[in-house]
């Protein structure tokens, strides 16, 4: 077993695979959090008619099953499909685009509710001692910032564990755009095991650490309060 898992942890595709979906995830989760965070502050702290409207429809977002986000952004990148001249179907911008709409709303809902939490009163104060507006969201956001990183931990964790729309739109190709979830299944689906099963370990050894990270971080904030 020893030798075998040396034997893996030198093998250059595992480091590739692992890189991509770091890669992948990391900047999916970005444009996630670039779009969920101003729109869910936005349908938090606005009121307009049919607010209740978008919110259902962003939550529903929330639990998107991602097979059919990866068919979906597929039909829109083959050849024949509104976006097939772009030639971004099977390329890791494709996997991008499938986990960015996976994730977003998940970054968009959590956002809506952390802020819809905080006591409405406050952005009065705020705005009463001659804050801005980009000031007074600067400062919910901080007040707010323990559940925003939640936000963040869920929007990454809902990405780079998730392997149908990866396969869907990526075509799990070796060396351009295998991941680690399409490639557990690959190995897998060829009786490789014992293989399959010290990919996931690196997969969950991996998101254990990065959320360790943020949970440290959210942590720390926690005792400046």
């Amino acid at each position: 077993m020893l030798s075998f898992i040396q034997s893996l942890m030198n093998d250059p595709e595992v480091w590739d695979v692992t890189l991509l979906s770091l890669k992948v995830s990391g900047i999916a989760t970005l444009i996630s959090v670039l779009i969920g965070l101003p729109f869910g502050t936005f349908l938090a702290l606005s009121k307009f008619s049919g607010r209740s409207v978008v919110l259902t429809i962003v939550n529903t977002g929330m639990a998107l099953p991602p097979v059919v986000v990866g068919l979906a952004v597929a039909m829109t990148l083959w050849r024949s499909g509104p976006l097939g001249d772009f030639n971004l179907i099977y390329t890791p911008a494709a996997i991008v685009i499938a986990q960015t709409i996976i994730a977003a709303p998940v970054v968009t809902g959590l956002t809506a509710a952390a802020l819809q939490q905080l006591d409405t009163r406050l952005q009065l104060q705020l705005l009463g001692l001659g804050a801005s507006i980009p000031q007074m969201i600067l400062s919910l956001w901080w007040q707010a910032r323990l559940p925003l990183l939640a936000a963040l931990m869920a929007g990454f964790g809902s990405v780079i564990s998730e392997v149908g729309a990866s396969m869907m739109v990526g075509g799990n190709i070796q060396g351009q755009t295998r991941v680690l979830t399409t490639a557990i299944v690959l190995e897998t689906n060829r009786g490789e095991f014992e293989r399959a099963m010290l990919l996931g370990a690196l997969l969950l050894m991996i998101t254990l650490l990065i959320n360790y990270a943020l949970t440290k971080i959210q942590q720390g904030g926690a005792r400046q309060r």
